[in-house]
């Protein structure tokens, strides 16, 4: 469990990063799925939680095989995708936000969100090691 602050997502990155050099991942592989987990895990702390002390994130982090597993929790009021404006829509490029499940989707292998059983929003990134790595 983590708190809800930046401090937690660097930590996360870090974390994410470190294990996927340690597993054999290439440094821009490592680089984009630490990328990825620093995506959601501003999510989690910014929009799920709204930086609220009383709120955690809640992380794990396994490695399944040649696999990395990373399931980020909030306790937030929830996400729902399909209400996200598509932040390639000319009158959205400017936006500051809006990209986030984008890079995600992007740079990991299986991507999924969905309502925790607390209210708030579950997701779940996964990235495979290469064949022959």
């Amino acid at each position: 469990h983590l708190e809800s602050t930046l401090d937690s997502v660097d930590a996360s990155e870090e974390r994410v990063k470190n294990l996927a050099a340690e597993i054999g991942f290439v440094e821009d592989d490592a680089y984009q799925l630490g990328y990825a987990v620093r995506e959601a895990m501003v999510n989690a702390v910014v929009h799920g939680n709204g930086y609220s002390a009383n709120k955690l994130v809640h992380f794990v982090l396994s490695r399944c095989g040649a696999s990395i597993d990373i399931l980020i929790e909030d306790e937030g009021q929830g996400f729902v995708p399909e209400r996200q404006a598509d932040p390639l829509a000319e009158e959205n490029l400017l936006n500051q936000s809006g990209r986030g499940i984008m890079i995600i989707r992007a740079f990991v292998d299986e991507f999924s969100i969905e309502r925790a059983a607390t209210g708030g929003t579950r997701v779940f990134l996964r990235k495979s090691l290469p064949p022959g790595t």
